[in-house]
């Protein structure tokens, strides 16, 4: 293993690669926002400071379009430092240019899953708020691009969504993870 940055951005849980394109990656960082590297990481770009910046938490490509990318706001990595995001950033041109598409109030999204043939049907796996109870927790769905979003499954509100994948043989059956997490100024609950 060789440490290939980028040397700016801050611990990261966020990375995809691109099917078909062995030297182009994405990465999100909890401090710097997304990074684009299209020489297998000999260089990084930063792609998303003229948009939004701070803690990323997903980063999914279409495997049907790869122009789309879905970003979620909010690291994963619960530490006393961790870092609120605010919701679901969009592109359809590859990163060069993004749009807010919903889940504001969100906090953390620890993953984003993009249904394998249709880039407007996507899952968002909501962490929602570290430090209190919330009803913006579990997984949600949007099947207009992120217009409108709805919430399929719901624990309690204190239980999140931190994982999510679709079954390899057939995208009708997704698997979900929850936690159920607090985060305070003095103390960290995990489990359930």
């Amino acid at each position: 293993w060789r440490n290939i940055g980028p040397f700016r951005g801050g611990r990261s849980a966020a990375v995809t690669g691109v099917k078909g394109k062995p030297t182009l990656f994405y990465m999100g960082s909890t401090g710097g926002g997304v990074w684009r590297t299209t020489n297998g990481g000999s260089t990084w770009e930063n792609i998303s400071d003229a948009y939004f910046g701070g803690s990323i938490g997903a980063v999914a490509v279409s495997e049907s379009d790869n122009n789309v990318i879905y970003v979620g706001g909010g690291e994963v990595t619960v530490r006393g430092n961790v870092s609120a995001g605010n919701g679901v950033w969009k592109s359809v041109d590859a990163g060069d240019s993004w749009t807010h598409v919903g889940l504001s109030h969100s906090k953390h999204i620890p993953r984003i899953r993009i249904h394998p043939t249709d880039p407007e049907i996507v899952y968002a796996a909501v962490l929602g708020d570290l430090y209190q109870s919330s009803n913006e927790k579990g997984v949600f769905r949007s099947k207009n691009g992120g217009k409108s979003w709805e919430k399929i499954l719901f624990v309690n509100a204190d239980a999140g969504a931190v994982d999510l994948t679709f079954d390899p043989t057939n995208p009708r059956i997704m698997y979900a993870s929850t936690w159920n997490v607090r985060r305070t100024p003095y103390s960290l609950s995990s489990g359930g």
